[in-house]
Order: structure tokens, then sequence, then C-alpha cells
């Protein structure tokens, strides 16, 4: 039945985590997956999340289904979180949420759902973009075109080429996708004047935007991080948000995110979620509790979310100091590159303008471990690694 079967090349970033666990050298770096590490280069529990599970620990009764949509409690966070106190989305009830399996799974309902409801339907994606992202929409029979955004030349945006590529290219009904923050790969965002060209642009040419929200408090603020978002979903008339808990709650294994969408009446927005509804019932069926169970706990607890909130800060502070710090030690090295883009970057990922080249010698020579693009989790450096990183790309660059 299987002989006709050929295998396919497994995920390259999972192969970079198998390969730096073998490696025998002692002063091997893992830059490569994409978790936040202390500076022992460990991914904690956070405080905070221990503490609601000894909650949940004692007061949890019951492992019975929670619902196609998660528990109803879940979604007021999930909704807050993204669009504040007082938005007026949410007192008007134009926005409902879906507790998913992660933000992939929140990803994957929405594709589903554009997929199966949306007229010839097409989703536009940032080159580079994070590569789940294209078999996610693939498999949800989505045509997928690219619009420009990352200058290899300057390791900046090319912004001015992205708007001109939509304004030329896109069709009304077409989904856009956008990064909230941190970008992934490339840690370049979109500034606010950015969100406005492109909410202008979406009002004109009647797009849906599909904003995943991955790493919301990573870059400068769990506010902040937001301000784009928030100024698009009050102003366009339809919307759907993918976020994660995975890395702003460190609950990666317990796979917990949101699905949402906005909608201009709130009937509008139901009658929307219902097949939304449908689509989860189809995949998955039900989302994981846990998770779930310990964003809301903290949320719902003023000295535990003050807890969580210092400990994000403490993390998102962690990335803004390492980038600082990689960026100066690489100045002070023999490097004849300016890798000063670096600090001005957000979130755990940089693209740092190595080359294939420069990437497989500091893999082979170094045992330094960083995605064939050239892309790094800035997360994986710490105190005692800093120098010998600095060294060995100020080696392999020249």
């Amino acid at each position: 039945m299987f002989k006709h079967l050929k295998a396919v090349p497994g995920d390259p970033l999972l192969a970079l985590i198998i390969a730096h666990r073998n490696d025998p050298n002692p002063k091997k770096i893992d830059l490569g997956v994409g978790v936040y590490k202390d500076n022992s280069g460990h991914t904690p529990i956070l405080n905070s999340v221990k503490k609601a599970e000894a909650i949940l620990l004692e007061q949890e009764d019951s492992k019975s289904y929670i619902g196609i949509n998660g528990a109803p409690e879940f979604a007021p966070v999930v909704q807050t979180l993204l669009l504040g106190e007082n938005s007026k989305i949410i007192a008007d009830k134009r926005i409902f949420s879906a507790q998913t399996p992660g933000g992939t799974g929140a990803l994957k309902v929405a594709a589903d759902f554009i997929g199966a409801n949306l007229a010839n339907p097409k989703i536009w994606v940032s080159d580079p973009t994070w590569g789940n992202h294209l078999p996610i929409f693939k498999s949800s029979g989505i045509e997928i075109a690219a619009y420009p955004y990352y200058d290899a030349q300057t390791n900046g945006l090319r912004f001015d080429d992205m708007m001109a590529t939509l304004k030329a290219e896109v069709k009304a009904g077409d989904t856009i996708l956008l990064h909230a923050c941190c970008h992934n790969p490339t840690g370049i965002d979109l500034k606010i004047e950015h969100w406005h060209a492109l909410t202008d642009l979406v009002l004109e040419k009647g797009l849906l935007p599909l904003v995943d929200a991955a790493y919301q408090g990573f870059g400068d603020g769990l506010d902040e991080d937001m301000a784009g978002l928030r100024y698009m979903a009050e102003r366009v008339p339809s919307m759907l948000i993918a976020n994660s808990f995975s890395k702003n709650f460190g609950i990666y294994r317990e796979r917990c995110g949101g699905m949402s969408i906005i909608a201009e009446t709130t009937e509008e927005a139901s009658n929307a979620f219902s097949i939304v509804g449908m689509a989860i019932r189809a995949n998955y069926s039900m989302p994981p509790a846990h998770g779930a169970s310990v964003v809301y706990t903290i949320m719902q607890d003023k000295a535990l979310h003050a807890e969580w909130e210092a400990e994000v800060a403490t993390m998102r502070d962690r990335i803004n100091d390492l980038r600082h710090k990689l960026v100066e030690s690489l100045a002070k090295s023999s490097c004849t590159k300016d890798f000063s883009f670096i600090k001005d970057q957000r979130g755990m990922f940089s693209y740092s303008g190595l080359t294939l080249e420069q990437v497989l010698r500091l893999r082979n020579e170094f045992s330094i471990y960083i995605a064939d693009t050239g892309r790094m989790n800035i997360a994986g450096i710490t105190d005692d690694n800093l120098e010998y990183l600095a060294e060995s790309i100020a080696t392999v660059v020249g």
C-alpha cells in the first residue's frame, strides 16, 4: 500500500536541534530553535505559571471537554490582551474568539475558514515569512503570493516596494498576512506609520487582514506591540487575528493560542464565528485545557497578573540588551561588517545578514548553529558564549 511513497526532508530547524544535541564541542551554541532561553541557556517555567498551576492542582475538579471554542471565560482574556481594556470593538461585541492549540492551531483554523468561505482565496505573505505559514495555507487550498519585505542590501524594510507591489497586484477579497510585532524570521517590524498606510490600502482595495500575533510583549511592551494591530482593527470592517501564548507565558508545550474574528456588526461576527466552530470541529474537535486555564488564572489574579507582566518585561529586556551587547562585541572585534542593524530589530529573531557559506562555516568550524537563511535566535546568547560568538562571526565574515 505504501511502497510508492518517498521520504520527504524533515524540518531543517528541527534537524539543527538534533545536530546541536549530538555535537561534542563544549563551546557549541544553539541559535536555531525558536524558544526563549535565560542566561544559563535554559527555557524556564515562569514563576507566575508555577503559582497558577499550583492553584489549578488544588481547585481543578474535572477533565471533561471544555467545548469547541474553549472555555467561555478565556475569550475575554484574548480580546483584552489584543485590543486593550477600553476597546470599542469589544464593547460593541464585534469580536469573537476561540481557544486553539497554539498560534499554529489558530492559523490553521483561520486558513480553513478562508479557504472554505472566500471566493478564489488568495493570501499575500511577506518575503520572507515564518516557514510554517506556507504549508498551513497551502493545505487549506489557498493561493499564496509574496510581497517584498526584507532588504538584504540594507538589512532593513522594503516598505516602498511592498506597497507598490500590493497596490498593483492585490484584488478585492484577497487576504493579507501581517506580523503584529517581532517579525519572524527577520526581526524587522512595521512602524506605526506603515500600519497607517496599510490600513488605507486595506480599505481602498477591500482586503481581509490576517494578523499573526505570536510574540506580544517581546518587542517594546504588551500594549506597545499591539499599536499597529489596534489602529487597523479600529478602522477596517473585518479582520482575523491568530495569537499565541507560547512565548509570553512560556507554555510552549501546552499549546495555547487564540483565533479571533472581527466583523462590522455583532450579527455578522457571530455568523462567521459559527462557521469557525465547524472548522474546529472537523479539525481537532476540542482544544486542550491546561494552558488556557493557566493563562486565565494568571490574568484574573491581580498579584499573579502583575508578576507575569514583570516576567515578560524581564524576558523582553534581556533580549533587547543582548542585541546591544552583540553589536558592541562585534564592533570591538576584527569584523569588517557593520552589524548595528541588529539592535534595531525586535523579538527573539534576527536576520543576521550572514551568507549561507558563512553560516555553514560557523556550524562546521565553531559548532554555532544558525538557520541556513542567517536567522538567529538572539535569546540563545548568554554572557558565557557572547564573546566566542562574536569572535567566530568576525572570523567567518573577515
